[in-house]
């Protein structure tokens, strides 16, 4: 357990390299949606976030896909679950093609099942049911998105300032299936305050453990010099499960 605990660590953070031959579980990413410009210009300026409106689809693909794939193989059961809705309004707000920049990172990509959603219940569902989970247990999840203590923010700011009309609440772990996971599942949500309640429910519900942070992360620095990389933890915060 302390050696599968510490691969992961390692390769969340880029430091693995050699790849197992088979890798019998799935993977899962899930990347939220970002705020529109036009309420974030509401905001005071300190408060502004959202500005790129990549910020949880370039961790995924450029980090953590190939972090998954060094480590498990290029035939690796890789799922990158992408809230659709934020990005189709943002998209018009831009005026550039968003969802085929999305979609063409599976171009790159073959082996990674792209699966769009519009709702909480929806990620609920592909976890329990997705795939034949007596077979296919699931390995790993990282979140790319807003969240606070208690919830999943798939939409943030998108539809309403300052409100997500699309979730995942702690109180609806209780929903998932403990029996879709493998017993050394080892996941993280790159989300602000995740660890400060939400990942004892997720334990209570699954069984495994869910890395969140206590404190905020900040995705202000993902892309240096072109190079991307994970959120950063605040300097006052840290992780916890």
């Amino acid at each position: 357990m302390r050696t599968l605990l510490f691969t992961w660590i390692l390769a969340t953070i880029g430091m693995v390299s050699v790849a197992h031959a088979q890798d019998p579980q799935e993977h899962i990413i899930v990347s939220g949606g970002p705020a529109l410009l036009k309420w974030e210009r509401l905001r005071f300026k300190a408060d502004q976030h959202d500005k790129w409106y990549f910020n949880f689809i370039r961790p995924a693909a450029r980090v953590r896909i190939p972090q998954l794939k060094k480590i498990y193989g290029d035939q690796a059961k890789i799922t990158w679950m992408v809230y659709r809705p934020a990005y189709e309004r943002r998209q018009r707000e831009a005026g550039k093609p968003l969802i085929r920049w999305i979609e063409s990172v599976i171009e790159k990509h073959p082996t990674v099942n792209l699966v769009w959603f519009d709702s909480g219940d929806d990620v609920i569902n592909y976890i329990n049911r997705g795939q034949n989970r007596r077979r296919l247990k699931i390995g790993s999840m990282d979140f790319y998105l807003h969240s606070n203590k208690y919830c999943f923010m798939f939409d943030y700011s998108c539809e309403i300032l300052g409100c997500s009309k699309a979730f995942l609440h702690q109180n609806d772990l209780s929903k998932l299936r403990r029996s879709a996971f493998a017993k050394n599942a080892q996941s993280k949500s790159w989300g602000c305050h995740t660890g400060e309640s939400m990942s004892s429910y997720w334990r209570k519900a699954t069984g495994t453990k869910l890395w969140g942070a206590i404190g905020k992360t900040d995705y202000s620095n993902i892309n240096t010099g072109g190079s991307y990389k994970n959120p950063a933890l605040d300097p006052r915060g840290r992780w916890a499960y």
